[in-house]
């Protein structure tokens, strides 16, 4: 239940974040209303994912990695967005620093 309340806090959160891209600085509605409720969702359904356990430095660090693996994809597929060799090397080191507080906290 609490991996499912996670990823339901990312789909959220990315959500979100794509719609504040769209909403153009808060001057399409639409957009702008997306980004309020996907927000508030990401943050409920990580509190509840925390509420049933789950450690606070995995769940968000879990929650950011993959946030941003997934943004950055979406911004090169759908919004013409480039990465360079760099930034893909940052975004590989988020996810082994996630993966590392998963295996380091492993019994």
């Amino acid at each position: 239940m609490t991996l499912l309340l996670l990823a339901l806090a990312i789909a959220s959160e990315i959500t979100a974040t794509v719609s504040l891209k769209l909403s153009e600085g808060f001057t399409k509605l639409v957009p702008s209303i997306i980004v309020v409720i996907g927000y508030s969702s990401s943050f409920y359904f990580l509190s509840q994912a925390l509420k049933r356990g789950m450690a606070l430095g995995v769940a968000y660090g879990i929650w950011s990695a993959v946030g941003v693996a997934v943004i950055a994809v979406i911004g090169v597929l759908f919004l013409d967005e480039r990465l360079s060799l760099v930034q893909v090397g940052g975004i590989a080191l988020v996810i082994l620093g996630v993966l590392a507080l998963e295996l380091g906290g492993a019994h």
